[in-house]
């Protein structure tokens, strides 16, 4: 009967063990559904994200080529007030040039009078 007893005992423990590796494996299927289902939460996040930064990759292309279109306007409007202030200068310039010949002209002629501030310096 000891051997009997023996067995019976190690049976009564193999039991014990297995009851409590069937917990442990409970435990462990309930924590990989809860680590499943914040993994899908993580996954479903990761798309929105990219969702979200292929929108501002479209924005920002979009505002790129704006500023650029923007950005050529403004050189081209800036080269031509360039030019129409070079005109100006070069007009005005003319215009000063004009007066002097003519008041010398007239000096010369002696039919113009010269203005005081002129004879002054």
């Amino acid at each position: 009967m000891d051997e009997c007893d023996a067995i019976n005992a190690e049976n009564c423990m193999l039991k014990d063990v297995c009851s409590d590796l069937k917990k442990d494996v409970r435990k462990l299927e309930h924590a990989d559904e809860i680590l499943k289902s914040k993994r899908l939460k993580v996954d479903e996040e990761t798309l929105v994200l990219y969702e979200d930064l292929d929108k501002l990759k479209e924005t920002l292309s979009v505002r790129e080529k704006v500023f650029n279109t923007s950005l050529s306007k403004l050189k081209s409007e800036s080269l031509q007030l360039k030019r129409r202030i070079e005109s100006f200068v070069c007009e005005n310039s003319q215009l000063f040039k004009k007066p002097k010949k003519s008041n010398l002209a007239s000096l010369q002629t002696g039919t113009g009078t010269v203005p005081q501030k002129h004879l002054r310096g």
